[in-house]
């Protein structure tokens, strides 16, 4: 994937709403609701030795179904895919941990998407280490659904 724009917030809408090619019409946010996703492996940037082999399986596969359920409570009518398909927009998960886990520090979050005609754009956002400990086991699954919130309607 090329180094994608980072878009945070509600900014994601104007460049995803001009996702098509020049000469196209740029998609609507039905369009974007019916899409396919196909969820590629995540990714965690940052201090990994925060956590135990085991636990950054663990968290590396809630990324991965944390991620596509968020997109689909998001859009309903969207497919998951397993495999990507010629039109699939391509979503990589991105957890950023940070250098230590203090109560100061903040913890990222990430989702970059692909076209297929090969734009990239991502939207993310931090949340404080009260955040982690607040939702604990559902903390990833909190975290791309506050990400998701951010996509077109």
């Amino acid at each position: 994937m090329n180094t994608p724009r980072i878009l945070t917030r509600a900014a994601l809408l104007a460049p995803l709403l001009s996702l098509g090619v020049a000469s196209a019409q740029a998609p609507s946010a039905q369009q974007l609701a019916t899409a396919t996703y196909v969820i590629l492996d995540p990714v965690i940037e940052g201090n990994q030795n925060l956590v135990s082999a085991d636990q950054r399986q663990s968290i590396l596969a809630a990324m991965r179904r944390d991620s596509g359920g968020a997109l689909k409570r998001r859009y309903p009518q969207a497919t998951i895919a397993a495999t990507p398909t010629a039109n699939a927009i391509q979503v990589r998960p991105v957890f950023v941990a940070p250098n230590a886990l203090l109560p100061w520090n903040k913890l990222g979050a990430r989702l970059e998407f692909q076209t297929a005609q090969g734009q990239t754009y991502a939207v993310s956002d931090t949340f404080g280490i009260s955040v982690l400990l607040r939702y604990r086991a559902e903390f990833v699954n909190y975290m791309y659904d506050q990400l998701a919130t951010r996509l077109p309607r």
